[in-house]
């Protein structure tokens, strides 16, 4: 069997002579209990404040990226409901069918990158980028060729034909928005190992900026309709990769961990589809995002498909909104998790994960008390 690049990397490093237990002693006497509890928490403390400071400007980086589709539907809305039924029923089929698959396969990226940096083999960062690139990008020949075909397989599942028709078109004008889509996850990835964290923040808002008068001329100055607005993603999503492109390029602080080809870079492709075919259809990824999707991919098969698709579309929209926190968390600790335990240091990684699980139960609690809320507002009107 091959060895992973990240082990046989590391048996060219010295060796740690194993961790020994740590004991504090103050003038010869051991921390009393109360010293080694406040000890404690300020270690625990430390770590939230770790994942907090990835969760943060990833949670932005990720929400103004999910807004470039979200103003696109906006914008498509005043178009009519058979023009928004049809951008929502291609964007939920091209969700399932190509870019939830990306984004669990660029997963893999956190655990191989995260790993090689907490063990400082930098070099073997660049390499698994590079393999993960040509990876996602030949990953992406097959779900273009399926897209061109989207029409034809809404009305073989029985939807509407106009709406398919519709659906079919803007799912075409996506396919350049998938290239681009595949490496910006990767590149984030790569950053993200590093805990570069604003470079992907200030390029996704700068895309962002970008793409509302981009999408605003190409649908009603040029007049392209509901094309103009999936065409209008692609650019938007194309600019943020050359932005970080040329920030790792040129960037001092990816220096060490520059995205190269090397001899590597092959064995690398085997190790990443090693890692990313599971992520892939990993349940908190792909089928949690699946489920939605076929929700507005069936709402069209109702009696009234333009209005119900269009209904349940904006809902879905604005839920989607509250996903970004608690995935914004699991990045984090992914990332925290991947660095501690690539470095050797296991209990660091076990609290990283610790500290992310209770951050993620303030959020499900606070969550439920803001719905409970509404819910009771709702009714006493």
């Amino acid at each position: 069997m091959e060895e992973p690049l990240l082990a046989a990397a590391a048996d060219n490093c010295p060796k740690d002579q194993g961790a020994s237990p740590v004991v504090v002693f103050v003038e010869g006497e051991t921390l009393s209990s109360s010293s080694s509890s406040l000890l404690r928490w300020e270690v625990v403390m430390g770590e939230i404040k770790k994942v907090v400071y990835i969760a943060m400007p990833m949670m932005v980086t990720t929400v103004s990226q999910y807004l470039l589709r979200v103003i696109s539907m906006m914008m498509i809305g005043h178009l009519g409901e058979l023009s928004l039924s049809g951008a929502a029923i291609a964007t939920s089929l091209t969700n399932v069918t190509g870019f939830s698959i990306l984004l669990g396969m660029a997963s893999a990226l956190e655990t191989l990158c995260g790993q090689a940096y907490g063990a400082k083999q930098y070099q073997l960062i660049g390499t698994y980028t590079f393999g993960a690139i040509i990876s996602l990008l030949l990953v992406c020949i097959p779900i273009s060729i399926l897209w061109i075909f989207t029409e034809d397989l809404l009305v073989l599942i029985g939807q509407d034909p106009l709406i398919s028709h519709e659906a079919g078109i803007y799912s075409i004008w996506l396919i350049p928005t998938l290239f681009p889509c595949a490496i910006l996850q990767l590149l984030i990835r790569y950053l993200l190992a590093q805990s570069l964290l604003y470079p992907m923040l200030l390029s996704s808002v700068a895309a962002l900026l970008f793409h509302i008068p981009m999408c605003w001329m190409l649908i009603f100055k040029f007049e392209f309709g509901s094309p103009g607005a999936a065409l209008s993603i692609g650019l938007s999503y194309w600019l943020n990769v050359i932005i970080l492109g040329i920030y790792v390029k040129y960037s001092s602080t990816c220096e060490n961990t520059r995205i190269s080809f090397s001899k590597d870079v092959y064995p690398s492709i085997r190790e990443f589809f090693r890692y990313g075919i599971p992520s892939a259809v990993n349940v908190m990824i792909c089928l949690q995002w699946w489920s939605s999707e076929l929700a507005i991919l069936l709402s069209g098969l109702l009696s009234n498909p333009q209005l119900e698709t269009s209904v349940l579309t904006i809902c879905f929209i604005v839920a989607s909104l509250h996903y970004y926190m608690p995935y914004s968390f699991s990045t984090g600790a992914s990332t925290r998790v991947s660095n501690e335990s690539g470095a050797g240091h296991a209990e660091e990684a076990r609290l990283a994960a610790w500290v992310a699980t209770f951050l993620a139960v303030i959020e499900v609690v606070e969550e439920i008390f803001w719905k409970c809320g509404m819910l009771v507002s709702v009714i006493t009107k």
